[in-house]
């Protein structure tokens, strides 16, 4: 049943993302940056990149353990380093054209982050409760993250009692100030790269609040347990 809901939603959001958002083929790591400073408003920061050692890829960082390689912070003062004007994002990308894509929360966004198989049904159950979604973001650690407007880490918590859940029951966590998001088409390494399960349109410039989303989202994480 599971595996129906994820391929019917997996094809629906297919089928919208082609009726109103061109592609952007070619698109260069600086010009999808840049794009999402100028468009939407959103803080970047360049993050750590791959780089081929021995016919491999490894995280420029150099631990070749790193769990996230290719898609984290490459500086302890990242935070300071965000930036929401378009100049200064293609400046800095610049300097490192291949650089991840990182958006720091709390600021103009936090992410409500569930597991993949509790983001689709709970995408399914959004679509028939007819809620207004933001952009929601895939990623090859098989996350999903929703995005709302800031303040959901104080809210989630009681939200998520009110409901009967506790949150630590719940594989459901809020990204907010001091946190950050990896941005589509960043890369995990050879795991693969950040997708839009929702992309950034027009119609979803307006973010919804957590308290729209956290039913949905915490009936389906119970559900995956």
């Amino acid at each position: 049943m599971t595996t129906r809901v994820v391929f019917i939603v997996e094809e629906t959001i297919a089928g919208a993302q082609a009726a109103q958002i061109p592609k952007q083929r070619g698109e260069s790591l600086l010009e999808t940056a840049v794009r999402y400073a100028e468009e939407r408003h959103w803080d970047v920061f360049p993050g750590t990149w791959l780089e081929a050692v021995d016919g491999s890829q490894r995280c420029s960082c150099g631990d070749t353990a790193c769990p996230a390689p290719g898609s984290h912070p490459a500086r302890p003062d990242w935070a300071t380093q965000a930036t929401g004007s378009a100049t200064v994002a293609r400046r800095m990308w610049q300097k490192q054209p291949t650089a991840s894509i990182l958006l720091p929360t709390g600021r103009t966004f936090d992410a409500i982050s569930v597991p993949e198989t509790a983001g689709f049904l709970a995408l399914a159950r959004m679509e028939r409760m007819e809620l207004t979604l933001g952009p929601v973001t895939l990623t090859p650690d098989r996350r999903m993250e929703f995005f709302v407007l800031p303040g959901a880490g104080v809210k989630v918590p009681d939200l998520v009692r009110k409901l009967g859940w506790s949150v630590p029951s719940l594989d459901l966590t809020v990204l907010g100030e001091g946190a950050y998001v990896a941005a589509p088409p960043t890369r995990f390494g050879s795991r693969g790269a950040v997708q839009w399960a929702c992309r950034p349109t027009p119609a979803n410039r307006w973010l919804p609040d957590a308290e729209e989303l956290i039913s949905p989202l915490a009936y389906a994480c119970g559900r995956d347990r």
